[in-house]
């Protein structure tokens, strides 16, 4: 019998069949601290990014749009302000401990989205049923990035959009402070404020082994888009591509 296929979880090699599970035990850790977390990590710049995304979406009322990896729901919420009230704004996350708090903040300030528990991978939902499909820094914790891309192709209709905000390749001359940052400072503050410093390193890795900009943007094209749009955000730390249906 042949082995199991690999796949990373950061640095590591593990058995694909074995990464979701490594991956959601990384977010039932960070759960109820996440937001915080990015707050600290980022300096807050992760509020910037995602406002930039919420106006490059430029949703109109009654529109849909599918939040993926939603977790605690900053674009789903500002989106759900966009569509109004007779669009739609599905909330979801393969992870029940971030879509719990993703659902909490939401009631917390009067939102009542459809939230549902899925995998990127195997979407539960019909062709051509969405304007906008959004993934904001979960697309790299995914195991066949390729089947999940061309998944979001699938449930979006002709001349949808998908928004893919996720950390990337960081321009040169900021390389090597990124890197001391990101392996020296993130772990040490993961354990101080969320307890999981291990956690944190997993992120710092998964960040290394995603896909950089020309790669990710001809994986969407690969998938059904044709046309996608790289916008590099603060030197590249993080890019957000956005691919049209056809």
């Amino acid at each position: 019998m042949s082995a199991d296929p690999k796949t990373h979880f950061g640095f590591e090699s593990v058995a694909e069949t074995e990464k979701a599970s490594r991956v959601r035990g990384v977010f039932d850790a960070v759960a109820s601290k996440y937001d915080l977390m990015n707050d600290l990590m980022s300096f807050g710049l992760h509020r910037a990014w995602k406002a930039y995304t919420v106006a490059v979406a430029n949703l109109h009322e009654g529109d849909c749009a599918l939040d993926l990896a939603a977790g605690t729901g900053d674009l789903a919420r500002a989106f759900a302000r966009q569509v109004g009230a007779s669009g739609l704004v599905l909330h979801t996350d393969i992870n029940e401990a971030m879509l719990r708090q993703g659902r909490e903040r939401l009631l917390d300030q009067g939102l009542v989205l459809p939230t549902v528990i899925c995998d990127a991978e195997r979407l539960p939902l019909p062709d051509a049923s969405f304007d906008l499909v959004s993934v904001a820094f979960g697309l790299r914790n995914m195991t066949h990035k390729e089947q999940a891309l061309a998944e979001m192709a699938r449930v979006l209709r002709h001349g949808g959009r998908l928004l893919v905000l996720e950390f990337s390749k960081v321009a040169a001359p900021l390389a090597k402070a990124y890197d001391w940052y990101s392996f020296n400072v993130l772990p040490k503050l993961g354990q101080w404020v969320a307890g999981d410093g291990d956690s944190y390193r997993y992120l710092a890795e998964s960040i290394r082994m995603h896909p950089d900009q020309a790669t990710l943007k001809a994986m969407m094209k690969a998938a059904g888009f044709g046309h996608v749009d790289v916008h590099n955000l603060s030197g590249g730390v993080v890019a957000l591509h956005v691919g049209v249906r056809c």
